[in-house]
């Protein structure tokens, strides 16, 4: 006979946090495919950029497979200095313009998906959220020098008005917030979530551009009045950097033309799409992002600041 757990036992909030009059709450977990660090990226600058604060936090002992994803810990001499704990926790924050919303941020759990999306649930329920945003990148054929695409997928067809669909249908791995998204819906609360479309070859680095698109699909679905300034300012200096490296590579320019000339087919009506469709000769999307990893290590710890 199983045992059915209070989801209540897996929480706490703070005694001060407020109810809100129709929040959004946005949420990242960290550990589900994430190219370019797009969601990492937004969710850092978000954080690093806006008053916030936390009110609830989830037990990641309960959650948290430690020994798959071992926290660091810090080695000075002859004794342990520090122990980076995981945190999984609700930030409420405030906007350009006054406006609070909420953002749930940690390690995506390894273990009670079903208890865990209940309990996310109840603190949004308890704390008047009117509509939940997950986002995150993928990877994809498609060359960094057009437009990014987006895919977008809703309890509610009405908050996917403008994206058109990637597949008819897909069997993929699933996710914690792919299923908080999915529960959401079977109880006629409304949640989309974004997916960026990063190329394939800048998937391992960290990409600004992509968190940009991601933060102004979030601001459209939203109303939120989210600043992009820091964001911006560092993909410039990384769109820089990939231009001197694609300059200074032949075999990466031939991607990147190859790449163009698909995606350019498909915008002019062409039967070919933005994906790789094996009619050209390319090296693998690990060959090709190889070459950009030690340009890009830079970026790629800027990821992991809060000031990102």
């Amino acid at each position: 006979m199983s045992v059915v757990r209070d989801p209540g036992d897996l929480y706490e909030v703070s005694p001060d946090a407020p109810v809100l009059d129709g929040a959004v709450m946005l949420h990242y977990l960290d550990g589900f495919i994430d190219a370019g660090a797009a969601g990492k990226l937004l969710s850092a600058h978000l954080l690093g950029t806006l008053e916030h604060e936390e009110v609830a936090r989830f037990d990641v002992d309960r959650l948290i497979d430690y020994r798959s994803r071992r926290p660091p810990m810090i080695f000075s001499q002859d004794h342990w200095e520090s122990y980076e704990a995981p945190e999984l926790a609700m930030h409420l924050i405030k906007d350009a313009t006054g406006s609070q919303f909420l953002l749930l941020t940690g390690p995506e759990p390894d273990h009670e998906w079903e208890i865990f999306t209940q309990a996310v649930r109840d603190v949004a329920a308890r704390m008047g959220v009117r509509l939940a945003v997950g986002f995150h990148g993928i990877p994809m054929g498609a060359p960094h020098t057009r437009p990014l695409g987006v895919t977008a997928h809703a309890t509610t067809s009405g908050l996917t008005t403008g994206y058109p669909p990637l597949v008819d249908r897909l069997q993929v791995p699933g996710s914690v917030a792919a299923l908080l998204e999915m529960r959401l819906g079977e109880e006629d609360r409304a949640a989309v979530g974004f997916a960026v479309h990063v190329p394939h070859y800048l998937a391992q680095a960290a990409y600004p551009t992509a968190a940009i698109t991601l933060l102004d699909s979030v601001s459209r679905a939203t109303g939120l009045q989210l600043p992009d300034e820091a964001l911006r300012d560092a993909a410039r200096e990384t769109d820089e950097e990939i231009r001197r490296q694609v300059e200074g590579s032949e075999e990466i320019l031939e991607v990147v033309q190859a790449l163009e000339r698909q995606y350019d087919a498909f915008t002019e009506g062409a039967e070919r799409g933005p994906l790789v469709d094996g009619s050209e000769q390319l090296p693998s999307a690990d060959e090709i992002g190889a070459q950009f990893e030690q340009f890009l290590a830079e970026q790629q710890g800027r990821a992991d600041s809060p000031d990102s």
